[in-house]
């Protein structure tokens, strides 16, 4: 069952579908994506880093974006922590209204959020994409090492050469996995915390997702 999503919080992840990303522009064979407007329908949110009433999805005015605003996705450990808190993950199940014609890969990227970690101890980004029933998946991960008391922000790029494209004529879900864990490491989780967010405190803080377009072959 799809999960009803409630405006709350302060951290965004924005989907940017209106051009390619840099070194992209011979993903179609005009240098451009297609010229109609794309549609994104949400069609699942679950995981302990976005649970139910603390995230909201807003598509953009022209239907190019949307957004994607946390309100809960902290990990930590600390004596205030819960067992299961060192790890959080959210899984955004989405369906992408793609012109006849063309087919799209994710090509790059950006996360950010904040981090407070504690010398010795240490955190992880991580994240997967890819297109229903399909096997192939990417993964990419960051770690960060304490002593840190700031914003944080990582980057996946993909090759063109290496892109996992739409299947062209079909509809695939597809799907973004993203997960925080956080290790005490040689830190003492007893009587010091440590934590690190996929969200923002003012807002300016975003994870973007550029994506690369082509042509479908046509048909003989």
């Amino acid at each position: 069952m799809n999960r009803t999503l409630i405006a709350s919080g302060v951290a965004a992840a924005l989907l940017t579908l209106a051009a390619p990303a840099h070194g992209a522009s011979q993903a179609t064979a005009d240098g451009n994506p297609p010229p109609d407007k794309i549609v994104i329908n949400v069609v699942t949110v679950n995981g302990s880093g976005c649970p139910e009433g603390t995230t909201q999805v807003a598509m953009s005015p022209d239907n190019t974006a949307f957004t994607v605003t946390y309100s809960d996705y902290l990990a930590q450990v600390g004596p205030n922590a819960t067992p299961t808190d060192f790890r959080k993950n959210c899984q955004l199940n989405l369906r992408a209204h793609v012109p006849s014609g063309y087919t799209y890969a994710i090509v790059q990227a950006d996360y950010r959020g904040f981090a407070f970690l504690q010398k010795g101890a240490n955190a992880t980004e991580r994240a997967s994409y890819y297109f229903q029933g399909m096997p192939q998946t990417a993964y990419r991960s960051h770690t960060f090492a304490g002593p840190l008391n700031n914003n944080w922000q990582a980057t996946d790029r993909t090759e063109f050469a290496d892109l996992v494209w739409a299947p062209c004529g079909e509809m695939r879900n597809f799907n973004i996995n993203t997960e925080l864990r956080v290790n005490a490491g040689t830190s003492n989780p007893a009587t010091q915390t440590s934590f690190m967010t996929m969200d923002s405190t003012d807002g300016s803080v975003n994870t973007v997702y550029h994506l690369a377009w082509k042509k479908c072959p046509t048909s003989s």
